[in-house]
């Protein structure tokens, strides 16, 4: 009964808490999320010229013969480059990177849907077996377990037991 009354205070206390900073306002000006990017890294407008893709490469740090940008479809990716649809999986896992997690280095620019490509999502490194291979052998294990589990329903199997009136 205690640790509920007590449980109940800090909860009370924490409410009261959370109540009072939400009154202090809103964060001071210039104050950003630590997680935000900074303006030197958001997508500019889409370069036109070939000065301003050479500073975008710049930005980007990126080769001008490497550096090409999301066609301007209205979608609002600006300058950010066309990055390949390569997810971690196909990077060198023995390589010393700076952020070994997600096997990138700094400074290096982030696929637009990076988060689609990190290393517990899409893998799109080549398979090892083609496709037709790989469903072939789940259909043949499929037809399998499934004429098993019909003749073990036609044919029940039960283990012996010894009858309580024989005992």
């Amino acid at each position: 009964m205690a640790a509920a009354e007590r449980g109940g205070v800090l909860w009370r206390r924490a409410a009261g808490w959370w109540r009072a900073a939400r009154a202090a306002g809103p964060a001071p000006p210039g104050a950003r999320a630590a997680s935000g990017l900074s303006k030197d890294q958001l997508p500019g407008p889409y370069p036109r010229t070939a000065e301003e893709r050479a500073a975008a490469a710049k930005k980007y740090n990126m080769r001008v013969e490497d550096y090409q940008p999301y066609p301007d479809d209205g979608f609002g990716y600006g300058d950010y480059p066309m990055l390949p649809n390569k997810s971690a999986h196909e990077r060198d896992p023995w390589y010393q990177w700076d952020q070994p997690d997600l096997r990138r280095n700094w400074g290096e620019p982030m696929h637009w849907d990076f988060d689609m490509y990190i290393r517990n999502r899409v893998d799109t490194s080549p398979t090892p077996v083609p496709w037709h291979t790989m469903r072939n052998h789940f259909l043949i294990f499929l037809g399998t377990m499934l004429v098993m589990f019909t003749l073990g329903e036609i044919y029940p199997s039960y283990r012996p037991v010894v009858s309580d009136a024989l005992v």
